[in-house]
């Protein structure tokens, strides 16, 4: 890929989230928006726009724009005005945050970003309902796109859809499963998960910013299989950060994977190891005593001295690698090439 992170001039990765982020904004303040006033509300708590009263919170969090971002880069990287990739970089901002929503009802996450995830400050049905109202904005918003590419860009945003929905499916299908045994989730099985989770939504919104900008199929399809990785290399981040994640960054509580018992990449990584710590560690994780308080920094420290932390973030930095290959090996415009690099490194970063 040309360009490194090593560039002298290169921007840093919070430059360039805030650049993309403040082209996308007034089209994503439209989309929303266009919701029904409640739906609309709750949306806007959720993109840390405003309080629950409704009221501007400035200081609100709205996240970190990956997933807007890689849309237009996706577009500027095969030469395209980014203009073409905006609706791209809404529907899958939109996408991101109506499968938080529901996520957070589905785990039963309290807070999200620091503050009440959305379910516990309007109600349980009011957050599945506003995360429908997004993913409807979203494919509405992305249909009626301009050009000759909006079919393809929805076909390819319904496609990235399916493979979310088949993601977390198996996420929750994945906390009813032992952890050892015939019925144990195999690391195949786990990246499978994770893909479709994590994966597929980054991949599409690289991919979206190329199909958009009327590039040919095999970029696509390179752009789609980078940022896949990337998402891979991403579950790996928030899997460790998942154990032992500082809340003030997180904005969830300490421990939170493990007080779900949730199969994450650390834990499964740790029991394959076979050490004495694994075994140990298998012990506490079979038996039903509730993984919380004590109980659950000890698990946190038999993962690490197994291994499964060191591990996590190897396989986080060969997904990097092979995302970062996918781009070398495809004809990108050199400054957006240099930018997805820069950001692909910023986000393995936080915890390398």
């Amino acid at each position: 890929m040309p360009g490194t992170v090593e560039d002298v001039d290169a921007p840093s990765a919070s430059d360039v989230l805030r650049r993309c982020r403040e082209l996308v904004r007034p089209a994503l303040v439209d989309a929303v928006g266009r919701l029904h006033p409640w739906t609309g509300e709750m949306a806007a708590y959720a993109l840390g726009w405003s309080d629950t009263a409704g009221t501007p919170e400035p200081g609100g969090s709205e996240g970190k724009g990956v997933r807007q971002a890689l849309a237009l880069l996706g577009a500027e990287a095969v030469g395209a005005d980014v203009a073409c990739a905006v609706p791209g970089a809404v529907a899958v901002e939109l996408v991101h945050t109506f499968s938080l929503l529901h996520d957070d009802v589905m785990d039963a996450d309290a807070l999200r970003r620091r503050r009440p995830a959305v379910w516990k400050a309007y109600g349980t049905g009011p957050a599945v309902l506003a995360g429908d109202a997004l993913l409807a904005r979203a494919v509405t918003g992305l249909a009626g796109t301009p050009g000759d590419h909006a079919a393809a860009a929805v076909r390819r945003l319904c496609d990235a859809l399916n493979d979310l929905v088949a993601g977390q499916a198996e996420d929750l299908r994945f906390e009813h499963r032992p952890w050892d045994g015939p019925g144990a989730v195999g690391p195949e099985e786990y990246r499978s998960m994770a893909e479709g989770k994590t994966g597929a939504l980054l991949g599409c919104a690289l991919a979206l910013g190329a199909v958009l900008g009327g590039a040919p199929e095999p970029t696509v399809a390179a752009l789609d299989r980078g940022g896949r990785h990337l998402g891979l290399a991403f579950q790996a981040v928030d899997d460790i950060l998942g154990i032992w994640g500082d809340p003030a960054t997180t904005g969830k509580p300490v421990h939170a994977d493990l007080h779900r018992g949730k199969k994450t990449h650390p834990v499964l990584a740790a029991l394959a190891g076979g050490s004495r710590a694994a075994r140990e560690l298998g012990t506490l994780l079979a038996s039903s005593r509730p993984t919380d308080g004590a109980a659950a920094e000890r698990v946190a420290s038999l993962v690490e001295e197994a291994g499964g932390r060191a591990a996590t973030r190897g396989e986080a930095r060969r997904h990097l690698d092979a995302a970062r290959d996918a781009l070398r090996a495809t004809p990108l415009t050199r400054t957006a090439a240099r930018e997805l690099d820069v950001l692909f490194a910023g986000l393995a970063d936080r915890v390398m």
